[in-house]
């Protein structure tokens, strides 16, 4: 198979981390894109076994990953120290303690799925027109969420209970503390529900973030909290996946795209640190409509290319 280029792989890169952060699919996207160029780029960045182009994206995941463990360095460091001192006193009393069992208990079914289907759906579904396929039917499902889903009171949803902790001391409560409150209000079997959303993106089209952000829509949340929940919530399961799959970089056969996939991946991680920064505050006060009608029209446009 031929090697990735620095092109390519700074192409490919951007793409990454702006399409694994924003609900429109990077698998999807790292399908469709080179099909679309056709040529070279058709050539070395076709997906499949062993394949130098499948070993770049994943290092470009871990990059990712990395650039969200940045972005929340703060909030994985309390949740972090929540789920330490939860196993130490066995206990589950703080809203740190109890979002940090949530979002371990919301990564299973995505981990055990990940490992029992993911190379079986990516090499028979890795293609153009499935891709395109599944982009539309991602783009309806946003657009559907946005109708249809349930929104809490704003009186419920902006109530922030901090009676589990500590009283003695008075101390300032930021933002993502506020959000996380909320967040550890959900029930066990809602996170693993929303967790398990993100099955869904291992076809190729569907978007990580897309779907969880539905399933926490679906349960009441609002678009900032699902956004951060999701967010959260694929952050180990991206670092998982990449280094696990690390190894397959270093294969003789994809020496030649070492380097390429170095730089790619320093973009990569660039471009997600940018793409969340922006999407953490976009849904504030913004909606999934956007990215719902981009998808539908970029896979009807991308179905009717590669199909006819």
């Amino acid at each position: 198979m031929s090697a990735v280029t620095y092109v390519e792989a700074i192409v490919v890169g951007v793409l990454q981390g702006v399409s694994e952060l924003f609900p429109v699919s990077s698998l999807g996207h790292s399908i469709l894109l080179p099909a679309w160029l056709g040529g070279s780029w058709q050539r070395d960045l076709s997906i499949g076994k062993d394949s130098p182009y499948l070993a770049v994206l994943v290092a470009m995941h871990v990059a990712t990953a990395l650039a969200l463990v940045l972005f929340f360095r703060k909030d994985w460091i309390r949740i972090a120290g929540g789920l330490w001192t939860s196993i130490r006193h066995r206990e589950v009393r703080t809203p740190d303690q109890r979002l940090a069992w949530l979002l371990v208990l919301a990564t299973i079914p995505v981990g055990l799925a990940g490992l029992l289907l993911e190379g079986l759906l990516r090499d028979h579904l890795g293609k153009p027109v499935p891709s395109a396929i599944f982009l539309v039917l991602n783009g309806g499902v946003l657009y559907a969420a946005e109708k249809f889903s349930r929104r809490k009171p704003a009186a419920e949803a902006d109530t922030v209970d901090f009676s589990a902790e500590d009283t003695l001391v008075m101390r300032a409560v930021s933002v993502e503390e506020k959000a996380d409150v909320r967040l550890a209000k959900l029930r066990a079997g809602e996170a693993v529900l929303i967790g398990a959303a993100q099955i869904f993106a291992l076809l190729p089209g569907i978007s990580r973030s897309g779907s969880t952000m539905v399933a926490g829509l679906r349960r009441g949340l609002d678009h900032e909290d699902a956004a951060r929940f999701a967010f959260l919530l694929a952050t180990p399961v991206i670092l998982a996946a990449g280094v696990l799959k690390m190894p397959s970089l270093f294969a003789p056969e994809n020496h030649a795209s070492l380097g390429p996939a170095l730089v790619g991946s320093a973009v990569a991680g660039v471009a997600s640190y940018i793409s969340v920064r922006f999407l953490t505050g976009y849904f504030e006060t913004r909606t999934l409509t956007p990215f719902a009608i981009y998808c539908v029209v970029a896979g009807i446009g991308s179905l009717v290319w590669f199909a006819v």
